[in-house]
């Protein structure tokens, strides 16, 4: 972690607030304190990025809010099934507000923070996948908050070229919440999300 106490905030950039929803009750049991390591993994996300010069229009806009939503595999199944048109659940969706982060401001709220966007995980498709990957499910939690985070600040995966570059901020990320490098078998292995 770094020494600054808010790692999304700088004397010249507005504070980016994190709320975490949790819609399914197992979320303590499956990873302890999730609510405060999403916020804390959000914040690496975050600083990883403007540390890297990644997504500048986000850190130069006004405040802005990113939104986790802790759910189940029946709510990822479903945003799944209904924006992307694949009919099981994924571990971890982005759903950002604009195309390019701080480019478009919602009719009337020109007050306030700026919505970013949405990121939404599913409890079960974690643990199955940290326990058949062999790592701790809050690490792999960390990740997919990571992952998801950088998606909503314009991150893609897409091509080799990006994905390299996301994988440089996941590590960087997590570095900073004392997680190993996810990638560390395989530096270009696939995308995280399934």
């Amino acid at each position: 972690m770094s020494d600054d106490p808010d790692p999304c905030r700088s004397n010249e950039n507005p504070r980016i607030s994190v709320a975490v929803t949790l819609l399914d009750p197992d979320w303590p049991q499956a990873v302890p304190a999730v609510e405060n390591l999403a916020r804390r993994a959000a914040e690496a996300a975050l600083a990883a990025a403007a540390d890297s010069g990644a997504a500048k229009d986000v850190f130069s806009a006004r405040d802005a809010e990113i939104s986790l939503v802790l759910a189940d595999d029946a709510t990822l199944r479903r945003h799944n099934r209904d924006y992307r048109n694949i009919d099981k659940p994924t571990n971890v969706l982005a759903f950002a507000v604009a195309e390019t982060p701080g480019a478009v401001e919602m009719p009337g709220e020109s007050e306030g923070p700026l919505l970013l966007g949405d990121v939404l995980l599913a409890r079960e498709t974690l643990a199955r996948e940290a326990r058949e990957q062999g790592k701790r499910p809050a690490d792999h939690f960390c990740h997919l908050v990571v992952h998801g985070v950088l998606h909503l600040l314009g991150q893609d995966h897409e091509s080799e070229t990006e994905a390299r570059v996301m994988e440089r901020l996941e590590i960087a990320a997590l570095g900073r919440l004392g997680v190993a490098d996810p990638y560390a078998a395989d530096p270009y292995a696939a995308a995280v999300v399934s």
